[in-house]
C-alpha cells in the first residue's frame, strides 16, 4: 500500500500567529516537521499551506509544498484540496501530520502506518499514556477513551474523544496525527460538521458521529505541540540543547 504524508499549515493561528515560521536551530518549525516526516520513510511528503511564505520556506529547506485556499474550516479540508491538486491516482493512505509538532516521534509515525496497513483500517490515530491526573481537567489536552486497554500491539477502537473527563479507565492523551484510507478522507470532507464536533471543537467527532471507526495506537510519548510562546520557548530550549 502506498502512503502520502500531507502536513497542513497556516500562519494565522490565533494564539501564536506566524508559528510555522518560528525558528529552532535556524530552521522553521514547519520544515522541522517536514524533515521528521521524511525520516519516517513511509512515502512522499508534502506541506499543504495557506500562505506563500510557508511554501517558500519549505522549498528553501529542500521540501515540497503546495498552496491551498484560505477558506478551509479545518486542516482535513486543506489536505483533501492538496490531494486533489496533486492528482495522484495510486495513493491508498493519507497521513495527516500536525505542522506544530517538530518533536514528533518518528517511530510513532512508522507504527501508525504499519497498523493501518496490517488492519486495513478506515482511519487511525495515536494516543499516549496520561502521566498527570490534572490533565483530565485540562481542556487544551484532548483525551480519547478506547474500547480496550492500549499496548504496543493493540489498535483499539476509539469510543469517544473529549476535552474534560472524570473517567480514568482506558483514557489516553490524544495526539493529533491521523491516517485515513483515501476513500475515508473523501467521505469525511463531504460530511457536514456535526453538532458534537462544533460544540467540543473536535473534528474527529464528525467521524464517530457518522459511523466511521477510528482505531488508536499507543505512542511512545506525547510530543510538545507549539500553541503558545511559552511552548515555543520550552521546545526550542529542548531541541537546541547540546550536552
Amino acid at each position: 500500500m502506498k502512503t502520502l504524508t500531507i502536513i497542513p499549515s497556516r500562519l494565522s493561528a490565533t494564539r501564536l500567529p506566524g508559528k510555522p515560521l518560528l525558528k529552532i536551530s535556524d530552521i522553521s518549525i514547519i520544515s522541522h516537521v517536514f524533515k521528521r516526516a521524511e525520516e519516517a520513510n513511509i512515502g512522499e511528503v508534502i506541506v499543504a499551506a495557506e500562505d506563500q511564505e510557508i511554501v517558500d520556506d519549505v522549498v528553501k529547506n529542500g521540501g515540497r509544498a503546495i498552496l491551498t485556499s484560505r477558506n478551509h474550516k479545518t486542516g482535513t479540508d486543506r489536505i483533501y484540496e492538496a490531494l486533489q491538486k496533486l492528482e495522484l491516482k495510486d495513493v491508498d493512505l493519507i497521513m495527516n501530520l500536525q505542522g506544530d509538532e517538530p518533536a514528533i516521534d518518528i517511530e510513532d509515525i512508522i507504527s501508525l502506518n504499519k497498523k493501518m496497513v496490517s488492519n486495513q483500517s478506515e482511519m487511525g490515530t495515536l494516543a499516549a499514556k496520561i502521566k498527570d491526573l490534572k490533565d483530565l481537567d485540562n481542556e487544551n489536552i484532548v483525551k480519547v477513551v478506547t474500547k480496550e486497554n492500549l499496548n504496543k500491539h493493540q489498535f483499539s477502537k476509539a469510543n469517544k474523544f473529549l476535552r474534560k473527563s472524570s473517567e480514568v479507565v482506558n483514557i489516553y492523551h490524544h495526539i493529533g496525527i491521523y491516517c485515513y484510507s483515501t476513500e475515508t478522507l473523501k467521505k469525511f470532507v463531504e460530511l457536514n460538521q456535526s453538532k458534537n464536533e462544533i460544540k467540543n471543537r473536535l473534528e474527529q467527532l464528525r467521524a464517530l458521529d457518522n459511523n466511521i471507526e477510528i482505531n488508536v495506537a499507543l505512542a511512545n510519548s506525547s510530543p510538545i505541540g507549539v500553541d503558545t510562546e511559552e511552548d515555543y520557548l520550552a521546545l526550542k530550549k529542548i531541541m537546541e540543547y547540546k550536552p
